[in-house]
Formats: C-alpha cells, sequence, structure tokens
C-alpha cells in the first residue's frame, strides 16, 4: 500500500496556508508562525522549528512537507552573475539567475519548462514547451537563491524585516508568466507577504509578451510592476518577431496594459522592452515610429541589444545604431535606458535561457532539423 502523499507547504500563500491548518484542527495563526521558518529563516526542518509545540510538529511529520525542486548545476559569471540549474517535476530543467548591481541585486525566476510563444529573438522558445511551474517550483527559484547567497537572517532589533541576498524580482526568465497565471500570482503573493519575503509591488516585475484576456485579469488578484515585450513598433513586424502579436495585436495590447496600471494606487508606469536586432527593429524609422506609437501611453522604454544564442541568425546591433536609437526616443520625451548586459559568459543574458526542456510540441526538433539541413548541426537541447 503506497503512502498518502504529504502536502507541499512550500509554495502555498498565507490565505492557502490558513485553510491546510484549519482542516488539521490547527489555528490558522500557526500559518504565519511556519511561513517565517520557511521563508524568512530558511527552515524546512520541521523538528528546527522552536516555537511549535511537539504535537503540531508530528502532526505535520504526518500530513506535510517541504520540498524543494533541486539545483543540478551552478554557474559564477565573471561580472559576479550566477546562474542555476532547477530540475523540476516534470523532468525538465528550467534556469534562474542573479544579477547584482550597486543598489540593487536581481533575481530573474523561470515560471515555465520551456515556452509555447516562440518568440523569434529568445533561445526558451526554440525549445518548445513542457510544462508549467507548480507555486513551488517558482518561489524555490527565490528561496535557494537566498540559500545560496547566505541571504536568510533574522531581522536586527528594531528592523522589521531580515536582511536579504536579493532586493529585486522579474518574472523574466524561461517561459510566459501569464499563461502559468495562478501559480504565478500565487508565488508573486509569497513574494510581498510581509511574513514570506517582503519585497515592495515595485520591486516585483511581471514580464508578458502580451496575453491580454490574463493582463485583464491582473487587477483582481496582484499590484505587482508589469513590463511588456513590444520589440517592434508595428503590428506587421511584431507578427514576426513576437507571433502572440497575431491574436492579440499591439493596440489591444496597449489598451490592456493601460487599463491595469491606472488600476494601481501609485503612479507606476509600464517599462516597454524593445529588444534591438542588427538590421529587422534597430533603424532611426523603427524609432520613431515607436515614439508616435506611444506617445499617448505614459511608460519607461528599455533597450535590450539583442544577445545571440547558437539557434539564430539574429546579430547584435552596433553602438552607434544602439546610440542614435536612444537619442531619438529621448528628444521626443521618454525616459530610455539600455539594458547591459551581464552573464553572457555563462549563457545567463537576456534571451539566452534554453535549460533541457522534454519538449511536448516537437518544436526543438523540427528547429534541429532545419539547422542540420544547413549544415550546422546544432545540439538545440543544451547550450550551457
Amino acid at each position: 500500500m503506497s503512502e498518502p502523499t504529504k502536502v507541499n507547504l512550500l509554495g502555498m500563500s498565507l490565505p492557502k496556508m490558513q485553510a491546510y491548518f484549519v482542516s488539521i484542527d490547527e489555528k490558522p495563526f500557526r500559518a504565519v508562525q511556519l511561513m517565517k521558518w520557511i521563508h524568512r529563516r530558511g527552515v524546512t526542518d520541521f523538528d528546527a522549528m522552536t516555537d511549535i509545540g511537539k504535537g503540531l510538529r508530528e502532526k505535520l511529520r504526518a500530513t506535510a512537507e517541504i520540498r524543494l525542486p533541486e539545483i543540478v548545476e551552478e554557474y559564477l559569471a565573471s561580472d559576479g552573475c550566477y546562474k542555476w540549474i532547477v530540475q523540476v517535476a516534470s523532468g525538465s530543467k528550467v534556469e534562474t539567475v542573479y544579477i547584482p548591481e550597486a543598489g540593487r541585486a536581481t533575481l530573474c525566476i523561470s515560471s515555465q519548462a520551456g515556452c509555447t510563444l516562440d518568440c523569434s529573438f529568445c533561445a526558451t522558445g526554440k525549445q518548445g514547451f513542457n510544462s508549467n511551474l507548480t507555486t513551488a517550483e517558482i518561489i524555490g527559484q527565490l528561496w535557494w537563491a537566498n540559500h545560496r547567497l547566505n541571504g536568510f537572517a533574522e531581522p536586527r532589533a528594531g528592523v522589521g524585516k531580515a536582511n536579504r541576498a536579493v532586493s529585486n524580482i522579474v518574472m523574466m526568465g524561461m517561459g510566459e508568466p501569464l499563461l502559468n497565471f495562478d501559480n504565478v500570482m500565487d508565488a508573486l503573493s509569497l513574494m510581498m507577504e510581509d511574513n514570506a519575503y517582503g519585497l515592495s509591488k515595485r520591486r516585483v516585475t511581471i514580464s508578458t509578451a502580451g496575453v491580454v484576456p490574463a493582463i485583464d485579469r491582473l487587477k483582481d488578484y496582484t499590484d505587482a510592476s508589469l513590463a511588456v515585450s513590444l520589440h517592434a513598433p508595428n503590428d506587421a513586424l511584431r507578427n514576426e518577431i513576437v507571433p502572440i502579436n497575431k491574436k492579440y495585436p499591439i493596440r489591444e495590447l496597449l489598451r490592456s496594459v493601460k487599463d491595469y496600471m491606472s488600476s494601481l494606487p501609485d503612479k507606476r508606469v509600464p517599462v516597454i522592452e524593445y529588444t534591438l536586432i542588427a538590421g529587422v527593429n534597430d533603424h532611426r524609422q523603427h524609432a520613431r515610429e515607436l515614439a508616435a506609437l506611444l506617445e499617448d501611453f505614459p511608460c519607461k522604454i528599455n533597450l535590450i541589444p539583442f544577445n545571440p544564442f547558437a539557434q539564430s541568425d539574429y546579430r547584435r546591433p552596433s553602438n552607434s545604431s544602439v546610440n542614435n536609437f536612444r537619442e531619438i526616443l529621448q528628444k521626443a520625451g521618454y525616459t530610455v535606458t539600455v539594458r547591459t548586459t551581464r552573464g553572457d559568459d555563462i549563457g545567463a543574458a537576456c534571451g539566452q535561457l534554453v535549460g533541457n526542456v522534454a519538449d511536448q510540441t516537437r518544436r526543438s526538433a523540427r528547429y534541429r532539423d532545419a539547422a542540420e539541413a544547413a549544415g550546422k548541426g546544432l545540439n538545440v537541447q543544451n547550450i550551457i
């Protein structure tokens, strides 16, 4: 006779953990105690939770567990970035990237093993799709980053929150976050929960390629910040670069984003992400067209020079092209940043995340066959 399945408490939001304690005839306040042990102190052994009585600890051991995804590889880049390869329950591997900067430390978290969207500039899309990550597998990436970087610490006297290795979260890793909506929302709740990671809503960002129905639902679930992977100033070009645009064109996408941002109580604006690809979308005319497109759309613009990977013939733009593009947008009145390439020597730069995905779409096989036919002989399963 098989053992009964234990409940994994790692990915439970506060309301769900409170409901769990009620289901085992315990007081809901126990959820706060347990959440602090797991997410603020990094403790996964019930016996080490000293303010929880022996009887309850025995009950927890019998019915529950704190099960983390497994880190199978770790890389350190010359610029101080880390990349962790995380094994998830589906058998696939996903990637998590830590980017330290002056005054902040950002963790780029994956939400899916692979991706269904197949954006032309992104290595993840070439891998096809295997599975949505569970909430535990999403939040587990943040737990592991704090563990690896010694980010778990007791709050100092007079300070409400513990010191953290990670100050900012971007849901910009492998996958489209809004196609794994429920699990991502629960993970965001934990990231911003004071009894867990206590991150500011301004420091937690969802990046989306434009899943309009999901953006329309966001205001009922979160007040996290938003970034939009636009990458083109018109529908014809965006249809080629970001295929989901054929279903949800630019005007519809911008309307949805504007509605969400107007629902927030503060004056945050979305970030427009624009990957500059040499000879494709980096001309001066593209910059002028983008400036006109966003004229009535308050936002910041983040320009991302394309980061090459093995399955793509795209090229990185010249510095002069990037500077010209930025200057046109700045003269039009936009706040523009150019993303510095980080972690590219370990395949951790924007657009380079690959992992090892048990592809259910056969997309990776099609790209491999095409590459072999072209004489490239590429191994698209692992370019780390």
